[in-house]
Protein backbone atom coordinates (compact mmCIF):
# COMPACT_ATOMS: atom_id res chain seq x y z
CA UNK A 1 0.00 0.00 0.00
CA UNK A 2 1.29 3.32 -0.91
CA UNK A 3 1.65 6.42 1.39
CA UNK A 4 -1.40 8.22 0.13
CA UNK A 5 -3.71 5.33 0.45
CA UNK A 6 -2.57 4.50 4.09
CA UNK A 7 -2.81 8.09 4.79
CA UNK A 8 -6.43 7.95 3.95
CA UNK A 9 -6.75 4.52 5.73
CA UNK A 10 -5.34 6.16 8.55
CA UNK A 11 -7.97 9.00 8.48
CA UNK A 12 -10.76 6.81 8.26
CA UNK A 13 -9.91 4.20 10.47
CA UNK A 14 -8.12 6.07 13.26
CA UNK A 15 -9.61 9.05 13.62
CA UNK A 16 -13.18 9.48 11.65
CA UNK A 17 -13.92 5.92 12.83
CA UNK A 18 -13.08 6.99 16.23
CA UNK A 19 -14.98 10.64 16.54
CA UNK A 20 -13.01 13.23 14.95
CA UNK A 21 -15.52 15.22 13.61
CA UNK A 22 -13.71 18.74 12.70
CA UNK A 23 -13.79 18.51 9.00
CA UNK A 24 -10.97 20.90 8.87
CA UNK A 25 -8.76 18.74 10.53
CA UNK A 26 -9.35 15.50 8.88
CA UNK A 27 -8.57 17.24 5.43
CA UNK A 28 -5.17 18.51 7.05
CA UNK A 29 -4.54 15.03 8.36
CA UNK A 30 -5.68 13.48 5.03
CA UNK A 31 -3.00 16.27 2.80
CA UNK A 32 0.30 16.35 5.10
CA UNK A 33 2.46 13.67 4.20
CA UNK A 34 3.66 11.98 8.02
CA UNK A 35 6.15 9.86 6.06
CA UNK A 36 8.27 12.91 5.85
CA UNK A 37 8.44 13.89 9.49
CA UNK A 38 10.01 11.02 10.54
CA UNK A 39 13.20 9.19 10.15
CA UNK A 40 13.52 7.23 6.71
CA UNK A 41 14.07 3.74 8.41
CA UNK A 42 10.54 3.89 9.57
CA UNK A 43 8.79 5.58 7.03
CA UNK A 44 6.99 2.43 6.34
CA UNK A 45 5.08 3.18 9.95
CA UNK A 46 4.31 6.33 9.54
CA UNK A 47 0.61 5.62 9.28
CA UNK A 48 0.57 2.95 12.22
CA UNK A 49 -1.56 3.79 15.22
CA UNK A 50 1.04 4.94 17.43
CA UNK A 51 4.07 7.25 18.13
CA UNK A 52 7.09 7.35 16.47
CA UNK A 53 10.28 8.11 17.49
CA UNK A 54 11.93 11.54 16.07
CA UNK A 55 15.52 10.57 18.11
CA UNK A 56 16.78 13.06 20.97
CA UNK A 57 14.40 10.96 23.14
CA UNK A 58 11.42 12.58 21.70
CA UNK A 59 8.72 11.14 19.79
CA UNK A 60 6.30 12.08 16.85
CA UNK A 61 2.70 11.72 18.53
CA UNK A 62 0.10 9.28 17.46
CA UNK A 63 -1.94 10.27 14.77
CA UNK A 64 -5.47 10.38 16.96
CA UNK A 65 -3.80 12.32 19.45
CA UNK A 66 -2.32 15.10 17.11
CA UNK A 67 -5.94 15.10 15.18
CA UNK A 68 -7.37 15.55 19.13
CA UNK A 69 -5.30 18.29 20.08
CA UNK A 70 -5.79 20.18 17.05
CA UNK A 71 -9.45 19.72 16.96
CA UNK A 72 -9.79 20.79 20.62
CA UNK A 73 -8.66 24.09 19.94
CA UNK A 74 -11.79 25.08 17.85
CA UNK A 75 -9.99 26.83 14.66
CA UNK A 76 -12.11 28.06 12.01
CA UNK A 77 -9.22 29.20 9.68
CA UNK A 78 -6.89 32.16 9.74
CA UNK A 79 -5.77 31.86 13.18
CA UNK A 80 -2.72 33.12 14.65
CA UNK A 81 -1.20 29.70 16.60
CA UNK A 82 1.54 29.17 18.92
CA UNK A 83 3.21 25.63 19.37
CA UNK A 84 5.32 24.79 22.38
CA UNK A 85 7.14 21.72 20.99
CA UNK A 86 7.93 21.29 17.20
CA UNK A 87 9.24 17.81 17.76
CA UNK A 88 9.47 16.65 14.02
CA UNK A 89 7.14 19.53 12.51
CA UNK A 90 4.24 16.94 11.95
CA UNK A 91 1.77 19.06 14.40
CA UNK A 92 2.75 22.59 12.92
CA UNK A 93 2.49 21.35 9.27
CA UNK A 94 -1.51 19.98 10.20
CA UNK A 95 -2.24 23.02 11.76
CA UNK A 96 -0.80 25.29 9.32
CA UNK A 97 -3.36 23.68 6.75
CA UNK A 98 -5.88 25.50 8.86
CA UNK A 99 -4.26 28.53 10.59
CA UNK A 100 -3.32 31.87 8.90
CA UNK A 101 0.33 31.63 10.60
CA UNK A 102 1.69 29.12 12.53
CA UNK A 103 4.95 30.17 15.20
CA UNK A 104 6.41 27.46 16.68
CA UNK A 105 9.19 26.63 19.39
CA UNK A 106 11.37 23.81 20.13
CA UNK A 107 14.02 23.44 23.20
CA UNK A 108 16.13 20.76 21.26
CA UNK A 109 18.57 22.47 18.52
CA UNK A 110 18.70 19.58 16.57
CA UNK A 111 15.01 18.75 16.34
CA UNK A 112 14.71 22.57 15.56
CA UNK A 113 16.36 22.72 12.28
CA UNK A 114 15.40 19.34 11.00
CA UNK A 115 11.53 20.59 12.01
CA UNK A 116 12.51 23.72 10.02
CA UNK A 117 14.22 22.36 6.91
CA UNK A 118 11.26 19.84 6.61
CA UNK A 119 8.92 22.31 6.58
CA UNK A 120 10.76 24.36 4.24
CA UNK A 121 11.03 22.01 1.89
CA UNK A 122 7.00 20.91 1.96
CA UNK A 123 6.20 24.97 1.42
CA UNK A 124 4.86 26.11 4.44
CA UNK A 125 5.79 29.36 4.20
CA UNK A 126 3.17 30.38 7.14
CA UNK A 127 5.41 28.43 9.84
CA UNK A 128 7.93 30.20 11.70
CA UNK A 129 10.47 27.63 13.87
CA UNK A 130 11.97 29.27 17.08
CA UNK A 131 14.61 27.44 19.06
CA UNK A 132 14.17 28.32 22.84
CA UNK A 133 12.28 27.88 25.90
CA UNK A 134 8.91 26.91 25.17
CA UNK A 135 7.25 27.74 28.32
CA UNK A 136 8.03 31.26 28.04
CA UNK A 137 5.88 31.87 24.95
CA UNK A 138 6.58 34.29 22.05
CA UNK A 139 5.55 37.20 23.52
CA UNK A 140 6.80 39.11 20.65
CA UNK A 141 4.24 37.67 18.34
CA UNK A 142 1.07 37.76 21.11
CA UNK A 143 -1.48 37.41 21.31
CA UNK A 144 -2.37 34.24 19.68
CA UNK A 145 -6.07 33.33 18.96
CA UNK A 146 -4.81 29.34 20.09
CA UNK A 147 -2.19 27.63 21.36
CA UNK A 148 -0.98 23.64 21.99
CA UNK A 149 1.61 22.54 24.27
CA UNK A 150 2.62 19.24 23.08
CA UNK A 151 4.63 18.00 26.66
CA UNK A 152 3.27 17.81 29.94
CA UNK A 153 3.65 20.39 32.28
CA UNK A 154 2.93 20.91 36.22
CA UNK A 155 0.60 23.99 35.64
CA UNK A 156 -0.07 26.13 32.83
CA UNK A 157 2.75 28.45 32.37
CA UNK A 158 1.31 31.99 33.00
CA UNK A 159 3.40 33.50 30.36
CA UNK A 160 1.46 31.34 27.84
CA UNK A 161 -1.89 32.59 29.32
CA UNK A 162 -1.10 35.85 29.61
CA UNK A 163 -0.48 36.06 25.25
CA UNK A 164 -3.87 34.21 25.07
CA UNK A 165 -5.96 36.49 23.07
CA UNK A 166 -9.57 37.19 24.44
CA UNK A 167 -11.59 34.43 23.15
CA UNK A 168 -8.74 32.12 22.66
CA UNK A 169 -8.13 28.38 23.57
CA UNK A 170 -4.99 26.82 25.04
CA UNK A 171 -4.99 23.07 25.48
CA UNK A 172 -2.07 21.48 27.34
CA UNK A 173 -1.15 18.47 29.42
CA UNK A 174 -0.48 19.42 32.96
CA UNK A 175 0.01 16.88 36.03
CA UNK A 176 2.32 15.94 38.86
CA UNK A 177 3.22 12.83 37.29
CA UNK A 178 6.22 12.55 35.00
CA UNK A 179 4.32 10.94 31.82
CA UNK A 180 0.62 10.77 32.43
CA UNK A 181 -1.28 14.18 32.74
CA UNK A 182 -4.82 15.37 31.91
CA UNK A 183 -5.55 16.83 29.05
CA UNK A 184 -6.93 20.81 29.66
CA UNK A 185 -8.72 23.43 27.53
CA UNK A 186 -7.92 26.71 28.66
CA UNK A 187 -10.90 29.65 27.44
CA UNK A 188 -10.09 33.43 27.83
CA UNK A 189 -13.50 35.32 27.81
CA UNK A 190 -13.98 39.01 26.68
CA UNK A 191 -14.22 39.67 29.96
CA UNK A 192 -11.11 38.69 30.74
CA UNK A 193 -12.52 35.24 32.76
CA UNK A 194 -10.44 32.20 32.83
CA UNK A 195 -12.36 28.45 31.59
CA UNK A 196 -10.78 25.42 32.33
CA UNK A 197 -12.22 22.11 31.00
CA UNK A 198 -11.05 18.54 31.79
CA UNK A 199 -10.31 16.60 28.03
CA UNK A 200 -9.18 13.52 29.63
CA UNK A 201 -6.17 11.66 30.53
CA UNK A 202 -3.23 11.38 28.24
CA UNK A 203 0.96 10.69 28.71
CA UNK A 204 3.40 12.65 27.30
CA UNK A 205 7.03 14.13 27.39
CA UNK A 206 7.97 16.18 30.68
CA UNK A 207 7.54 20.02 29.59
CA UNK A 208 10.84 21.53 30.24
CA UNK A 209 12.05 24.90 30.81
CA UNK A 210 12.12 27.72 33.57
CA UNK A 211 7.93 27.44 33.65
CA UNK A 212 7.61 23.91 33.48
CA UNK A 213 9.96 20.87 34.98
CA UNK A 214 13.38 21.92 35.74
CA UNK A 215 14.81 18.60 33.91
CA UNK A 216 13.79 14.84 32.61
CA UNK A 217 15.17 12.30 34.94
CA UNK A 218 16.40 9.19 33.27
CA UNK A 219 13.93 7.38 36.25
CA UNK A 220 11.52 9.01 38.54
CA UNK A 221 9.50 12.73 38.75
CA UNK A 222 11.05 15.70 36.93
CA UNK A 223 12.17 18.42 39.21
CA UNK A 224 9.76 21.01 39.62
CA UNK A 225 11.27 24.48 38.53
CA UNK A 226 10.32 27.08 40.89
CA UNK A 227 8.72 30.34 39.29
CA UNK A 228 5.96 32.37 39.53
CA UNK A 229 3.31 30.15 38.87
CA UNK A 230 -0.57 31.69 39.39
CA UNK A 231 -2.64 28.93 40.07
CA UNK A 232 -5.58 30.81 41.25
CA UNK A 233 -5.86 32.21 38.03
CA UNK A 234 -6.24 28.80 36.25
CA UNK A 235 -9.11 27.81 38.35
CA UNK A 236 -11.09 30.79 37.31
CA UNK A 237 -14.42 29.88 35.90
CA UNK A 238 -13.97 25.95 36.60
CA UNK A 239 -17.48 24.17 35.81
CA UNK A 240 -18.42 22.06 38.97
CA UNK A 241 -20.09 18.90 37.63
CA UNK A 242 -22.65 17.07 39.38
CA UNK A 243 -21.45 13.28 40.04
CA UNK A 244 -23.53 11.39 37.50
CA UNK A 245 -24.33 13.47 35.40
CA UNK A 246 -24.95 13.08 31.68
CA UNK A 247 -21.64 15.92 31.68
CA UNK A 248 -19.79 13.87 33.40
CA UNK A 249 -20.24 10.99 32.13
CA UNK A 250 -19.37 12.08 28.64
CA UNK A 251 -16.01 13.05 29.79
CA UNK A 252 -15.29 10.07 31.67
CA UNK A 253 -16.00 8.12 28.71
CA UNK A 254 -13.76 10.33 26.46
CA UNK A 255 -11.15 10.00 29.38
CA UNK A 256 -11.02 6.67 29.33
CA UNK A 257 -10.59 6.76 25.48
CA UNK A 258 -7.62 8.67 25.52
CA UNK A 259 -5.91 6.70 28.49
CA UNK A 260 -6.55 3.74 26.12
CA UNK A 261 -5.33 5.54 23.26
CA UNK A 262 -2.99 8.60 24.11
CA UNK A 263 1.17 8.51 24.06
CA UNK A 264 3.78 10.28 22.70
CA UNK A 265 4.70 13.75 22.73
Amino acid sequence: MGFEAARQRMVEQQLAARGIRDKRVLAAMAKVPRERFVPLYLGHLAYEDGPLPIGEGQTISQPYIVAYMIEALLLKGGERVLEVGTGSGYSAAVLAEIAGEVHTIERLPALCEQAEKTLQRLGYDNVSVYCRDGTLGLAEKAPFDAIVVTAGGPDVPQPLIDQLSQGGRLVIPVGGGRTTQELIRLWRHKDGRLEREALGGVRFVPLIGEEGWEHAPASGRPMRKRGPHKRGMQKQGKKKEKKGSGKGRQRSAIAARLRALASGS
